[in-house]
């Protein structure tokens, strides 16, 4: 379509200058035949897509410049159809440049997809197609390939994850590390142990929605084409009227020829492709252009708590040990024990001790119950690790002597209770902290005119109402399930624009029910990333606030730019009206206010000023 596009261009620059070249020779019979030549292909081209449009029950606005070329040819003004010709050509290359320029972030997301791959398998390497990796499969990742499947290292690797992220700076991981498809060895060669099926990965399911974002019809088009319809009826009367007044029915060809409007029909999807585009290079992956302008219009903004505004992972807040054992002691041997699990909690408690710098010794007889707790021997001392319930099945009173620890799990806290030869010997208050940006997200979700934020999670109230406090939220609501909070957003919806922004399997159904469901891509499930119509790529909460930032600048420029090439075009209108514009003239007049229209639209792919206002008070 693109290269048909640049060949109807070619075409008619080509009869034109044959055209003023003829006529400069003497031969202007022969300059009509060559400007004639090189409209009607494009009237053609016109008419083609107007029965399109016709057949899908849209009137399209390209009669008019039908009407504009058939009638300068009927009335003996080839130049001006030529010239016409031009406009509409030149008008849908100029749409082909910005609309490629636009989704360069995107199309970037498909090029650099990984068709081949190395395997190895006993001991040997091959090379096979992406699509034939499965599950468990040892891959070999060489420098400046794109990580072709999600997986686990095997090897420390640095990778460069800008183009799904945003960030640019490369990422160093470690042996273990758990990496997504689609960043680029930025370092040596790593063995990678594929986790997914190419089809099933990460890179996978951001090329599904890139598809979609690409294929998908914006509401401000749909708009524009019911602005044709009147439109039309605005031309038809004015040009007849000139006509009939004048008796001059090349006043009603030089009204038809200024009122041709690609103003109309193409500013609004550049400016909103080039706000996908935008968003794309900052890890936004907008799902057309009708969630781009449904996110612009939203007020309204709920959120999930954990994993949303809060990390989603639990982390040591204090730590409370029996007299004569100490706190670090404490955490040595919890964190010893804590060895032998995979639970977030155990991990956290790890991850505190090597903050701290302590040793860990290698436990033994380890044993967990599964949501429950751990026990075994560390440095001789039998240890059990775990929630109050695990040590109280085990004979163990844990809360005597820790009272602080005990009023902060009556609160709503998570507290890992340690034994240690069957006496308590510690308490560990975890937390699921929020997440540093959230503060300044919310401030600039104010400043860009968000009048209400709720807080909706399954979680106790105890826990989620001082997360509502300190982020200044309008309303808490604890307790609820996915039933509730698809209730929640539709009571929202009744009074505003709702956008719900979420990361688990309990959000998706409130992330399809509202106006736009923003999913936690980065570390979500893939049933919220499915269910949303924004998928955030960073697992940062202040995307949530710069993909509105993003839309509202765009639709803004769409609006704008359609505003200004319709109201150009009205002006001509008049004058053509009143004699005052040759058809030839009025043609070229038009060139002008459509590359104009068309630009304009193009600033969407720079910041606003109402963005840099919000990020400044955000600050």
């Amino acid at each position: 379509m693109t290269l048909r596009r640049y060949a109807l261009l070619a075409w008619v620059c080509a009869a034109l200058a044959v055209g003023v070249v003829l006529r400069l020779l003497g031969h202007p019979g022969l300059a009509e035949a060559a400007w004639s030549a090189g409209s009607l292909p494009v009237a053609a081209h016109v008419a083609l897509g107007l029965a399109r449009s016709l057949v899908g029950g849209r009137v399209g606005v390209d009669a008019i410049a039908l009407a504009a070329i058939l009638g300068a040819v009927a009335l003996g003004e080839a130049a001006a159809a030529a010239v016409i010709g031009l406009m509409v050509a030149g008008g849908e290359a100029l749409e082909a440049w910005a609309g490629g320029r636009a989704t360069r972030a995107l199309s970037d997301l498909v090029e650099r997809a990984p068709r081949r791959t190395i395997r190895i398998r006993d001991g040997g390497m091959e090379e096979i197609a992406v699509a034939a990796l499965r599950s468990g499969d040892l891959l070999l990742v060489r420098p400046g390939e794109t990580v072709p499947a999600d997986g686990t290292l095997e090897d420390a690797a640095t990778l460069d994850e800008s183009a799904l992220t945003g960030e640019a700076l490369p990422v160093e991981l470690s042996p273990g590390a758990a990496i997504r498809s689609g960043g680029v060895n930025a370092g040596g060669a790593f063995r990678l142990r594929a986790t997914h099926e190419a089809a099933a990965s990460t890179y996978a399911a951001i090329l599904r929605l890139t598809e979609q974002a690409a294929a998908s019809r914006a509401p401000l088009a749909r708009l524009a084409d019911r602005w044709a319809v009147g439109l039309i009826l605005f031309t038809a009367v004015l040009a007849g009227g000139a006509w009939a007044l004048s008796g001059d029915p090349l006043r009603a060809l030089a009204v038809l020829v200024v009122a041709t409007p690609c103003p109309l029909i193409l500013a609004a999807p550049v400016a909103l492709v080039s706000g996908i585009g935008r968003a794309a290079r900052r890890g936004i992956v907008v799902k057309g252009g009708g969630a781009l302008e449904r996110l612009a219009r939203a007020r309204t903004v709920l959120f999930d708590k954990t994993g949303t505004l809060t990390s989603g992972h639990p982390g040591l807040a204090s730590v409370e040990a029996a007299p004569g054992l100490g706190e670090d002691a404490a955490l040595r041997l919890a964190a010893a024990l804590a060895q032998g699990s995979t639970h977030p909690v155990s991990a956290a408690l790890v991850a505190a001790a090597q903050a701290r710098g302590l040793a860990l010794p290698v436990p033994a007889r380890v044993a967990e119950r599964p949501g429950g707790g751990l026990t075994g021997l560390v440095e001789g001392r039998a240890l059990a690790l775990g929630s109050e319930a695990f040590l109280r099945g085990l004979g163990i009173v844990p809360r005597q002597g820790f009272g602080a620890a005990a009023q902060a799990s009556r609160g709503g806290a998570l507290v890992a209770w340690l034994a240690a030869d069957r006496q308590g010997a510690a308490a560990f208050v975890m937390v699921d902290a929020i997440r540093a940006e959230a503060p300044a997200t919310m401030r600039r979700l104010r400043a860009l005119g968000v009048r209400r934020m709720v807080l909706v999670t399954g979680d106790r109230a105890e826990a989620a109402t001082p997360v509502g406090e300190a982020l200044r939220l309008d309303a808490v609501l604890a307790d609820q399930t996915p039933a509730d909070k698809i209730a929640a957003v539709r009571a929202e919806a009744l009074a505003a624009p709702t956008i719900m922004v979420g990361d688990g399997v309990n959000d998706a159904p409130a992330l399809a029910a509202a106006d736009v469901g923003i999913a936690m891509g980065a570390g979500g499930t893939a049933a919220a990333a499915e269910a949303g119509e924004v998928v955030l790529l960073v697992d940062r909460v202040d995307r949530v606030a710069e993909a509105i930032a993003i839309a509202r600048h765009s639709r803004r420029v769409a609006l704008r730019a359609i505003a200004l090439g319709i109201g150009m075009s009205a002006l001509a209108m008049g004058v053509a009206a009143a004699g005052l514009l040759s058809p030839l003239a009025g043609a070229l007049v038009q060139e002008g206010i459509d590359v104009f229209a068309i630009l304009y639209a193009l600033g969407a792919l720079r910041p606003g000023v109402e963005e840099r206002q919000a990020e400044a008070a955000a600050a």
